[in-house]
């Protein structure tokens, strides 16, 4: 990004995390400076939700009027077949009738799954007809992690309503995972964005989440989802109670369309490409288009999600890719 700066371009970022430290309790006063400074050399931001953008503007002093957001796009990358939910389910070994409860994507010390496993002990000792999958690769160096919630699950006795698939799950599996559950929950303890929020939209699948990062802005309460409070085993068995309850869990087969309706007015492609070719236009104002440099940060992206660029046309305008 400096060599640009210095050849004169204008620099345009797209942060998918602003501080991914803070995000894994890993933050440091280095990290941060590191990204002021490397903050400082764009001339405009894209993120993905409002709170982002606060955060952007409030953490490292960005000028709000170089921010835009751009939703998140939902993820269409996997296939969706014909597979039924009975097919997914028997497939999986789920029977009919009982509560699949799924935790899918990356495992780390930030997504909270102790919580969930925790929760999920409370929900069994008033109702037993449920099953936990918690599906996903472990990031680099949570061997630990994966360790104490494999003992969490041993020492509660619930080893037989738990299932356990810790390793990176084929694209076309992930279908059979969420067709079959009832309901996607993210224990997350601090997050801005998730790719699996909307891949579970994608399917038409309820989600409970933490409320943290942007699933306030993103989870419609009874419509297509429940929040419950971050790192409360208690409040998150009672959100998963009030779900399974509720019209939205009754009425799936049929809420499962709404879902996908709501996810594709608000963040199909299509609405991503609009606002970003907006955005790069009233950029290109004033500016010559080779004085454009559009980099794409992405920071610790979920597995079985996708990110994409969009861009403008113009032929001398060019794309990096930063990780």
């Amino acid at each position: 990004m400096l060599y640009y700066k210095l050849c004169g371009k204008k620099i345009v970022l797209t942060l998918h995390n602003v501080n991914a430290g803070k995000r894994d309790s890993n933050d440091s006063l280095l990290n941060r400076l590191t990204l002021s400074f490397q903050y400082r050399l764009a001339d405009h931001f894209f993120v993905h939700t409002n709170k982002m953008k606060r955060e952007l503007v409030e953490d490292f002093r960005v000028p709000e009027r170089a921010v835009a957001v751009i939703p998140y796009g939902i993820n269409n990358a996997v296939p969706n077949t014909e597979l039924t939910n009975v097919e997914a389910r028997q497939r999986l070994g789920i029977p009919n009738g009982q509560n699949a409860i799924l935790f899918f994507g990356n495992l780390g010390p930030y997504k909270g799954v102790e919580f969930l496993v925790a929760a999920f002990q409370r929900i069994l000792t008033r109702n037993a007809n449920c099953l936990l999958i918690i599906a996903g690769k472990p990031r680099g160096g949570c061997e630990k992690y994966i360790a104490e919630i494999q003992e969490a699950i041993n020492s509660f006795g619930i080893q037989e309503q738990v299932r356990l698939r810790i390793e990176y799950i084929p694209d076309d599996e992930v279908e059979m995972y969420f067709k079959a559950a009832d309901v996607l929950v993210l224990p997350y303890k601090h997050i801005f964005q998730s790719g699996i929020l909307f891949l579970a939209y994608s399917f038409g699948l309820p989600v409970i989440a933490t409320d943290v990062g942007s699933f306030r802005e993103d989870i419609i309460e009874g419509k297509t989802g429940f929040l419950c409070r971050p790192a409360d085993p208690v409040d998150l068995a009672e959100a998963i109670e009030t779900y399974f309850a509720s019209d939205l869990h009754k009425g799936l087969d049929n809420r499962r369309q709404e879902i996908r309706d709501y996810a594709n007015a608000r963040h199909s492609w299509d609405k991503v490409s609009d606002l970003t070719l907006s955005a790069y236009a009233d950029l290109l104002k004033g500016a010559q288009p080779e004085k454009i440099r559009i980099a794409v940060q992405v920071s610790a992206p979920e597995k079985n999600t996708e990110q994409r660029v969009v861009r403008p046309h113009a032929d001398n305008l060019q794309t990096e890719k930063r990780t």
